[in-house]
């Protein structure tokens, strides 16, 4: 089966980091953007209670998480076939709530999914930053104390967050990183996407991007979508808060 997160064209990855670069409020944190090693997290636990595995029925694997126990969040280029220039049929995506090694808490199948209206798979360059699609299952998984909750705004520069997902170097369990937010940018199209230095590889798409609060708890602040620079040192999410 194959996992998907997606390299950033090297003209759009270029641009991203001229703007990281030379603008100002963009700026790098020196030294803040290595990441942690990776480790296995306990799927008991929040805010990895509402964190399982998206996978269709064509092999494409990604990682999605609870908004209720009825709506997945994920990455929409992770149900989008090019081959045929056409989502995959509802019906064919699966959700593995809390997967690890082949077991899983909870399963359920999607009925339908609404792509964020504008995104357009075809130019990412100019949509990367609403690439996401909210899964309607077919029936509950967990329940309302395992969805995640969203960050009231964008943390600043420099801000620990936290990134877990099924990376294709581990995809039978569930990692996670701790990094720093690097910066703030926009796709082509003006949409914001946040910068950071997690470690991700194919299969972390559509994973949740985590800051802590002030009480202690992690919440979400952005959708994982792509990585960028060389090697893919770099992490993109879209912005999701209240």
């Amino acid at each position: 089966m194959k996992s998907i997160r997606r390299q950033i064209p090297s003209t759009l990855a270029a641009a991203l980091l001229a703007m990281l670069m030379l603008t100002p409020p963009l700026r790098a944190v020196a030294g803040s953007g290595a990441s942690s090693a990776p480790v296995t997290v306990d799927m008991s636990v929040p805010p990895w209670t509402a964190v399982g595995r998206v996978q269709t029925e064509l092999g494409t694997r990604c990682t999605g998480f609870l908004v209720t126990p009825r709506i997945v969040l994920t990455a929409a280029h992770c149900l989008f076939r090019r081959v045929t220039g056409h989502y995959v049929q509802p019906k064919s995506v699966h959700f593995l709530w809390r997967y690890g090694k082949g077991a899983y808490a909870g399963e359920a199948r999607a009925v339908s999914f609404v792509v964020a209206p504008g995104y357009d798979p075809l130019h990412e360059a100019e949509t990367l930053g609403i690439d996401r699609a909210f899964l309607r299952l077919d029936h509950p998984v967990g329940s309302a104390a395992d969805d995640v909750s969203f960050a009231p705004a964008i943390p600043a520069i420099g801000t620990p967050l936290m990134l877990g997902g099924y990376n294709r170097d581990h995809d039978e369990v569930l990692q996670a990183d701790r990094c720093r937010l690097q910066g703030i940018t926009q796709d082509r199209g003006g949409h914001r996407l946040l910068i950071h230095g997690c470690h991700g590889e194919p299969g972390i798409s559509g994973a949740a991007l985590f800051t802590q609060l002030a009480d202690g708890r992690w919440a979400v602040v952005g959708l994982e979508v792509g990585l960028m620079g060389p090697g893919g040192a770099l992490g993109l999410a879209e912005p999701l808060t209240r």
